[in-house]
């Protein structure tokens, strides 16, 4: 399978990207941005954005530029330091792009920004199965 279609797969199988409205902004082999906007429904007891929610849209960014290259590929490793509270309306963008790969592994930082802001810093270490993408 053509690797930059995959993310457009992963999306159309993953019930949860869809329900916190993820949309595909720009897709290459081993770079993914997406983005969404915050509903109130995201918000936690503070009225702010859960942290989960920065973490889930650089999470879709990761795995879907992680599997451009064709193969399975699932995280082994991932953190995220947040930078800015996220509110009601904000709309974010988180772009992957893979710093370094190797046969099996791939290290990517994803970027979580509202506007030209940087709110949320994401790292993630993915393993590459032999599994590959079929249509």
């Amino acid at each position: 399978m053509e690797g930059t279609k995959i993310p457009y797969k992963m999306l159309s199988q993953d019930a949860y990207s869809q329900w916190l409205g993820i949309e595909i902004l720009e897709c290459e082999i081993g770079r993914c941005k997406v983005a969404m906007m915050v509903r109130k429904e995201m918000l936690n007891s503070m009225y702010k954005a859960h942290g989960g929610i920065t973490y889930s849209l650089a999470d879709t960014a990761f795995g879907f530029a992680a599997n451009t290259h064709g193969k399975f590929a699932v995280s082994i490793e991932t953190s995220i330091n947040h930078i800015e509270a996220v509110n009601e309306g904000d709309y974010l963008t988180a772009e992957s792009v893979i710093e370094k790969v190797n046969n099996k592994l791939g290290f990517n930082i994803i970027e979580v920004k509202r506007g030209d802001e940087l709110v949320a810093l994401f790292k993630g270490v993915v393993y590459r199965t032999q599994k590959d993408w079929e249509e």
